[in-house]
């Protein structure tokens, strides 16, 4: 299996992972096209990452990375946005390939900290992350960390 970052020309397939994974989970989610022109921008960044799982046009997964600067560290804060295997292809190791790729890109551009958001009812994916090392806990205080959204 390789793994390989997505360029502003693989929009369409990033799209479609995207719209597969929230239509998926039932998460209200915009149309593959309009997936595919934002994508289209935010794959020409330095600090927008997907990560492919097998080929462009056949992908297994992906994994959808942002990074960015903070003061706590001379590197940036690298964020898993999204991380999707399709289903049929599940329990092969491909979301742990990715995962591992997206925290040894993390170590390269040093980064001092990963961070994920998980829904709490998803205790697949909560297993899936404890797992591989990562915690809702805060890392000094064992303090629970939590996460707020606002929609605008």
């Amino acid at each position: 299996m390789s793994i390989f970052a997505a360029t502003a020309d693989h929009a369409e397939t990033v799209a479609g992972l995207l719209y597969d994974f929230n239509t998926e989970f039932e998460a209200s989610t915009p149309s593959v096209a309009t997936f595919a022109a934002r994508f289209r921008q935010l794959l020409d960044r330095d600090d927008v990452v997907v990560l492919l799982a097998d080929s462009v046009k056949n992908p297994s997964g992906f994994a959808l990375i942002t990074y960015r600067p903070t003061p706590y560290c001379d590197g940036p804060v690298a964020y898993l946005e999204e991380l999707y295997v399709r289903p049929d292809l599940r329990a092969q190791g491909i979301g742990t390939r990715l995962l591992m790729d997206f925290i040894q890109r993390a170590k390269e551009l040093g980064c001092c900290e990963t961070q994920i958001g998980v829904d709490e009812a998803d205790r697949d994916a909560r297993r899936f992350y404890e797992r591989h090392g990562f915690s809702n806990l805060e890392p000094d205080t064992g303090t629970r960390m939590l996460l707020y959204l606002r929609q605008l």
